[in-house]
Protein backbone atom coordinates (compact mmCIF):
# COMPACT_ATOMS: atom_id res chain seq x y z
CA UNK A 1 0.00 0.00 0.00
CA UNK A 2 2.94 2.35 0.53
CA UNK A 3 3.25 2.67 -3.23
CA UNK A 4 -0.42 3.49 -3.83
CA UNK A 5 -1.67 6.92 -4.79
CA UNK A 6 -5.19 8.21 -4.11
CA UNK A 7 -6.71 6.67 -7.26
CA UNK A 8 -5.46 3.15 -6.50
CA UNK A 9 -6.51 3.45 -2.85
CA UNK A 10 -10.01 4.47 -4.02
CA UNK A 11 -10.13 1.32 -6.16
CA UNK A 12 -8.88 -0.84 -3.25
CA UNK A 13 -11.60 0.49 -0.91
CA UNK A 14 -14.26 -0.25 -3.50
CA UNK A 15 -12.99 -3.76 -4.39
CA UNK A 16 -12.20 -4.93 -0.83
CA UNK A 17 -14.86 -3.22 1.29
CA UNK A 18 -17.52 -2.51 -1.32
CA UNK A 19 -17.56 1.18 -0.38
CA UNK A 20 -17.62 3.71 -3.19
CA UNK A 21 -15.81 6.98 -2.55
CA UNK A 22 -15.11 9.88 -4.84
CA UNK A 23 -11.38 10.05 -5.67
CA UNK A 24 -11.27 13.73 -4.64
CA UNK A 25 -12.61 12.83 -1.17
CA UNK A 26 -9.94 10.13 -0.78
CA UNK A 27 -7.29 12.66 -1.81
CA UNK A 28 -8.55 15.18 0.78
CA UNK A 29 -8.41 12.53 3.54
CA UNK A 30 -4.91 11.47 2.53
CA UNK A 31 -3.70 15.08 2.58
CA UNK A 32 -5.33 15.66 5.99
CA UNK A 33 -3.43 12.76 7.56
CA UNK A 34 -0.21 13.20 5.58
CA UNK A 35 -0.54 9.92 3.70
CA UNK A 36 1.73 9.75 0.67
CA UNK A 37 3.29 7.03 -1.48
CA UNK A 38 6.96 6.51 -0.58
CA UNK A 39 8.13 7.39 -4.08
CA UNK A 40 6.57 10.85 -3.74
CA UNK A 41 8.30 11.42 -0.40
CA UNK A 42 11.62 10.33 -1.88
CA UNK A 43 11.06 12.51 -4.93
CA UNK A 44 10.40 15.51 -2.68
CA UNK A 45 13.66 14.92 -0.80
CA UNK A 46 15.57 14.80 -4.10
CA UNK A 47 13.88 17.94 -5.38
CA UNK A 48 14.59 19.84 -2.14
CA UNK A 49 18.23 18.79 -2.25
CA UNK A 50 18.49 19.82 -5.89
CA UNK A 51 16.91 23.20 -5.17
CA UNK A 52 19.31 23.77 -2.26
CA UNK A 53 22.33 23.02 -4.48
CA UNK A 54 21.03 25.31 -7.22
CA UNK A 55 20.53 28.08 -4.65
CA UNK A 56 24.08 27.70 -3.30
CA UNK A 57 25.74 27.33 -6.70
CA UNK A 58 28.24 29.99 -7.68
CA UNK A 59 29.22 30.95 -11.25
CA UNK A 60 32.55 29.93 -12.79
CA UNK A 61 34.48 33.20 -12.57
CA UNK A 62 37.59 31.77 -14.23
CA UNK A 63 35.93 30.30 -17.33
CA UNK A 64 39.08 28.16 -17.80
CA UNK A 65 41.23 31.29 -18.07
CA UNK A 66 43.92 30.01 -15.73
CA UNK A 67 46.20 32.98 -16.38
CA UNK A 68 43.91 35.03 -14.16
CA UNK A 69 44.90 35.83 -10.60
CA UNK A 70 43.29 33.75 -7.90
CA UNK A 71 43.39 30.41 -6.13
CA UNK A 72 42.14 26.98 -7.16
CA UNK A 73 41.37 24.21 -4.68
CA UNK A 74 40.35 20.57 -4.57
CA UNK A 75 40.49 17.40 -2.48
CA UNK A 76 42.04 14.18 -3.76
CA UNK A 77 42.55 10.73 -2.25
CA UNK A 78 45.90 9.18 -1.33
CA UNK A 79 45.65 5.39 -1.56
CA UNK A 80 48.41 3.00 -0.59
CA UNK A 81 48.60 -0.50 0.90
CA UNK A 82 44.85 -0.75 1.37
CA UNK A 83 44.55 2.50 3.31
CA UNK A 84 43.20 5.88 2.22
CA UNK A 85 43.89 9.46 3.28
CA UNK A 86 42.69 12.71 1.75
CA UNK A 87 44.74 15.67 0.57
CA UNK A 88 43.25 19.15 0.33
CA UNK A 89 45.30 21.76 -1.52
CA UNK A 90 45.02 25.40 -2.54
CA UNK A 91 47.17 26.49 -5.49
CA UNK A 92 47.99 30.05 -6.54
CA UNK A 93 47.43 30.61 -10.27
CA UNK A 94 50.12 33.29 -10.61
CA UNK A 95 53.03 31.50 -8.96
CA UNK A 96 51.71 27.97 -9.59
CA UNK A 97 52.78 27.20 -6.03
CA UNK A 98 50.82 25.46 -3.30
CA UNK A 99 49.57 28.09 -0.86
CA UNK A 100 48.32 25.53 1.65
CA UNK A 101 47.81 21.79 2.00
CA UNK A 102 46.27 19.51 4.60
CA UNK A 103 46.11 15.72 4.90
CA UNK A 104 43.42 13.92 6.86
CA UNK A 105 41.95 10.46 7.23
CA UNK A 106 38.52 12.01 6.74
CA UNK A 107 37.14 13.81 3.72
CA UNK A 108 35.01 16.40 5.48
CA UNK A 109 34.36 20.13 5.85
CA UNK A 110 37.03 20.44 8.55
CA UNK A 111 39.71 19.30 6.10
CA UNK A 112 38.77 22.05 3.65
CA UNK A 113 38.47 24.70 6.37
CA UNK A 114 41.85 23.82 7.87
CA UNK A 115 43.41 24.24 4.42
CA UNK A 116 41.65 27.56 3.87
CA UNK A 117 42.72 28.95 7.26
CA UNK A 118 46.33 27.97 6.52
CA UNK A 119 46.17 29.82 3.21
CA UNK A 120 44.59 32.93 4.73
CA UNK A 121 47.48 33.27 7.17
CA UNK A 122 49.76 33.84 4.17
CA UNK A 123 47.87 36.77 2.62
CA UNK A 124 47.31 40.24 4.07
CA UNK A 125 44.15 41.20 2.25
CA UNK A 126 42.11 38.46 0.53
CA UNK A 127 39.26 40.85 -0.32
CA UNK A 128 38.28 40.34 -3.97
CA UNK A 129 40.34 37.16 -4.34
CA UNK A 130 38.77 34.47 -6.55
CA UNK A 131 38.77 30.99 -4.96
CA UNK A 132 37.70 28.34 -7.45
CA UNK A 133 36.62 24.77 -6.66
CA UNK A 134 34.52 21.97 -8.04
CA UNK A 135 31.07 21.16 -6.64
CA UNK A 136 32.32 19.03 -3.77
CA UNK A 137 29.96 18.91 -0.79
CA UNK A 138 32.50 20.72 1.42
CA UNK A 139 32.34 23.83 -0.76
CA UNK A 140 28.56 24.02 -0.31
CA UNK A 141 28.86 24.03 3.48
CA UNK A 142 27.76 27.03 5.54
CA UNK A 143 31.11 27.08 7.35
CA UNK A 144 33.11 27.37 4.12
CA UNK A 145 30.82 30.05 2.69
CA UNK A 146 30.89 32.03 5.95
CA UNK A 147 34.69 32.18 6.06
CA UNK A 148 34.90 33.22 2.40
CA UNK A 149 32.22 35.89 2.73
CA UNK A 150 33.75 37.30 5.92
CA UNK A 151 37.08 37.74 4.11
CA UNK A 152 35.59 39.18 0.92
CA UNK A 153 36.65 36.12 -1.10
CA UNK A 154 34.75 35.53 -4.36
CA UNK A 155 33.67 31.89 -4.50
CA UNK A 156 33.82 30.35 -7.97
CA UNK A 157 32.68 26.86 -8.96
CA UNK A 158 33.14 24.47 -11.86
CA UNK A 159 30.17 23.11 -13.70
CA UNK A 160 28.93 19.76 -12.44
CA UNK A 161 30.95 16.82 -13.76
CA UNK A 162 33.38 19.06 -15.68
CA UNK A 163 36.91 18.54 -14.28
CA UNK A 164 38.45 20.64 -17.06
CA UNK A 165 36.91 23.70 -15.38
CA UNK A 166 39.43 23.09 -12.59
CA UNK A 167 42.19 21.66 -14.78
CA UNK A 168 45.19 23.26 -13.02
CA UNK A 169 44.59 21.64 -9.64
CA UNK A 170 43.42 18.38 -11.26
CA UNK A 171 46.70 18.25 -13.22
CA UNK A 172 48.70 19.04 -10.09
CA UNK A 173 47.15 16.15 -8.15
CA UNK A 174 47.78 13.80 -11.08
CA UNK A 175 51.43 14.87 -11.18
CA UNK A 176 51.81 14.39 -7.43
CA UNK A 177 50.57 10.82 -7.61
CA UNK A 178 52.77 9.93 -10.58
CA UNK A 179 55.92 11.32 -8.99
CA UNK A 180 55.34 9.81 -5.55
CA UNK A 181 53.86 6.41 -6.35
CA UNK A 182 56.35 5.39 -9.03
CA UNK A 183 60.11 4.80 -8.69
CA UNK A 184 59.93 4.91 -4.88
CA UNK A 185 60.41 2.03 -2.45
CA UNK A 186 57.41 2.63 -0.19
CA UNK A 187 56.77 0.15 2.60
CA UNK A 188 53.44 1.28 4.04
CA UNK A 189 50.77 3.97 3.97
CA UNK A 190 52.41 6.07 6.69
CA UNK A 191 55.63 6.17 4.71
CA UNK A 192 53.70 7.20 1.61
CA UNK A 193 52.12 10.16 3.44
CA UNK A 194 55.58 11.31 4.58
CA UNK A 195 56.76 11.08 0.97
CA UNK A 196 53.80 13.19 -0.21
CA UNK A 197 54.60 15.89 2.36
CA UNK A 198 58.26 15.94 1.28
CA UNK A 199 57.24 16.13 -2.39
CA UNK A 200 54.97 19.12 -1.70
CA UNK A 201 57.97 21.00 -0.30
CA UNK A 202 60.09 19.93 -3.29
CA UNK A 203 57.37 21.08 -5.69
CA UNK A 204 57.20 24.55 -4.16
CA UNK A 205 60.94 25.12 -3.74
CA UNK A 206 62.81 23.23 -6.45
CA UNK A 207 60.64 21.67 -9.15
CA UNK A 208 60.35 23.62 -12.40
CA UNK A 209 56.79 24.78 -13.03
CA UNK A 210 55.00 24.36 -16.33
CA UNK A 211 54.47 27.54 -18.33
CA UNK A 212 51.03 29.07 -18.03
Amino acid sequence: MKTYGYRRITDEIRDIYGIVYNTKKVLRIMKKYGIQPLYIKNQQRINCSKLKIERLMKPDLLQRNFNETGWVTDVTYLDYAGRRSFLSTILDLQSRKIIASQISQRNDVKLVLDTLHKALRKIKDPNGLVLHSDQGFQYFSNEYRTVCESKGILVSMSRKGTPLDNAVIESFHSLLKKETLYNNDIKNHQEYIKLVKSWLIFYNTKRRKNKK
